[in-house]
């Protein structure tokens, strides 16, 4: 049995490289709960740190961030719209400014302080990387269908193998290890549980877990376009989308996709095991998407209007929330996360 911790991933702006140095280092001897942090790049990340010595109230919401790194640009936060917590750091800049979460960087005990309020914020996240990580670990043993999940009489987790999934924030690894799994026949989500879909709680989970999720026959044979990823496009990094289009121009090998990618191994494992689980590429031609299907796409979504790869806040209203998955084919080629491969 392997318990994962949750992963969770801060964004710093504003700050020089070397604090930014200096903060990864700090920020990997600070243990304020069950969770670790890593620094990320801030589209990506679950929380922001901003330099509060180079922010200044420009309206009542809104925020400029000077850059503090030549080849950066300074940012302009409009805070009702971040959705995210932030937190500035002290001194601050900028005297009206009245940041919900500050931090001192230079202690330890005021870091640590903020991130726990960060893990309150962000437990929903948690509990479903919690969640994903106990179906990879059993996913023999699970299969398919629906699952009420319960410890002690109390519902942790309402699953559909191939549709909604619903978490209550809070809940650990060790709950998930400890909880009865039950087949039911609906998957229906009481109020108190976070919904999600099973694309978007395994895409999330194979981002941030250290395991190495890709099929080992995808290291070694052709890998084809099957369809668009099933999930909001603010999820895309640049390197998923590279990687459609490449296997939307044909298939490809992971060694060919290495060497016209630029990817290194481990990230590229990493982004194909993410597109993998939500269905977007496989290993059987049979299932290969025709060769004008991910244009068709694009087209599609920009006559629907442009979208922004930025998290609200730094740019444009974020696009809705993913369509349903539907059902996913339990075989060698399609994302089966909960049966065999």
């Amino acid at each position: 049995m392997t318990i994962e911790l949750p992963v969770l991933r801060l964004g710093l702006a504003g700050f020089s490289a070397a604090q930014q140095e200096e903060l990864g280092a700090a920020l990997s001897g600070l243990a304020p709960g069950e969770m670790v942090w890593e620094l990320d790049k801030l589209p990506d990340a679950d929380a922001w740190w901003i330099n509060g010595a180079r922010s200044k109230l420009l309206l009542n919401t809104t925020v400029r961030v000077s850059s503090a790194v030549p080849t950066e640009r300074a940012l302009q936060l409009h805070l009702p719209d971040i959705d995210r917590p932030v937190a500035f750091s002290l001194p601050l800049a900028c005297p009206d400014l009245k940041p919900a979460y500050s931090f001192d960087p230079t202690s330890p005990e005021s870091m640590t302080a903020v991130l726990e309020k960060f893990e309150s914020w962000l437990s929903p996240l948690a509990a479903q990387f919690c969640l994903a990580s106990h179906i990879v670990e059993h996913e023999t043993a699970l299969g398919s269908g629906v699952f009420d999940v319960r410890l002690d009489g109390r519902l942790l987790a309402v699953v559909n193998m191939h549709g909604p999934v619903g978490v209550l924030p809070g809940v650990g690894p060790a709950d998930f290890e400890n909880a009865e799994w039950r087949r039911c026949p609906a998957a229906q989500i009481p109020e108190d549980l976070v919904p999600t879909s099973m694309s978007q709680l395994m895409w999330q989970y194979s981002l941030r877990t250290q395991r190495d999720l890709l099929p080992r026959h995808y290291r070694t044979g052709p890998l084809y376009f099957r369809r668009p990823p099933r999930l909001p496009s603010r999820m895309l990094r640049d390197s998923h989308l590279l990687l459609l289009r490449e296997l939307a121009a044909g298939p490809a090998s992971f060694e060919a996709l290495q060497q016209s990618t630029g990817l290194r191994p481990l990230q590229l494992a990493r982004d194909l095991a993410a597109l993998y689980f939500v269905g977007a590429i496989t290993s059987n031609p049979k299932r290969a998407a025709p060769s004008n299907a991910l244009r068709r796409h694009e087209d599609t979504e920009s006559a629907q209007g442009p979208h922004s790869s930025l998290p609200s806040g730094l740019d444009s209203v974020l696009p809705g929330d993913a369509p349903r998955s539907a059902p996913i084919p339990s075989d060698l080629t399609a994302p089966a996360p909960m049966g065999p491969r």
